[in-house]
């Protein structure tokens, strides 16, 4: 069996991160339920960890720039 590899760095940052999880969910019309997932699409899962990665991202730029906002 496989290890798994998704440890958080952060483990405090496992609240924002679920919350955001289902921030994006909800933006998108996907339904998630606390717990297991599995009856979501491939796309649905893509969706949801795309956007979290984009939001991420976003924020460590907005960091890393003094603040500074850019929307795309």
């Amino acid at each position: 069996m496989a290890k798994q590899s998704n440890n958080l760095v952060v483990p405090q940052a496992q609240a924002a991160i679920s919350r955001m999880k289902y921030e994006v969910a909800t933006e998108h019309g996907i339904q998630l339920s606390e717990g297991y997932n599995g009856n979501l699409t491939t796309r649905e899962a893509g969706t949801i960890g795309g956007n979290i990665t984009k939001r991420l991202v976003q924020m460590a730029e907005q960091s890393l720039s003094g603040g500074a906002a850019r929307k795309f």
